[in-house]
């Protein structure tokens, strides 16, 4: 843990030039892979294009009622944790279409978030389902 202050959003904006950059949001299932040189490589050809990625969508199904189902499919998200903080992604917003088990699903999904915020990404649970992160 740090001894020193990290200085507010505002301070760190109030010093920022424009940059003539356009956010996108990526579907996770465009990406052809989730390696490092891969990923290396659309992280500049985005750049070159005057892309910066703000957002990468990832799909979910939870739709087994099995422990390690589960931990097989938050296994798989984990990659895209580390897509998205390689890539400079703010957002991993997660789209859950099925859970089975929402006690189980949930508890992966807190240790998700939680793994996210340490990368310097925000996770984001959107679907039609009754799971939510804890705050």
């Amino acid at each position: 843990m740090s001894t020193t202050h990290s200085p507010g959003v505002q301070r760190a904006v109030s010093a920022c030039r424009p940059a003539d950059v356009t956010p996108v949001a990526l579907d996770a299932t465009a990406l052809e892979s989730t390696a490092p040189a891969y990923l290396r490589d659309l992280k500049g050809e985005l750049a070159d294009a005057g892309y910066q990625p703000a957002t990468l969508t990832v799909p979910a199904s939870f739709d087994e009622d099995c422990s390690l189902a589960t931990q097989a499919e938050a296994d798989d998200l984990r990659e895209y944790v580390r897509a998205a903080a390689f890539l400079g992604v703010g957002q991993l917003s997660v789209e859950l279409d099925a859970v089975a088990n929402a006690e189980k699903v949930e508890p992966a999904l807190d240790a998700l978030a939680e793994r996210a915020g340490r990368e310097g990404v925000r996770l984001t649970v959107d679907g039609d389902t009754d799971v939510s992160l804890s705050s």
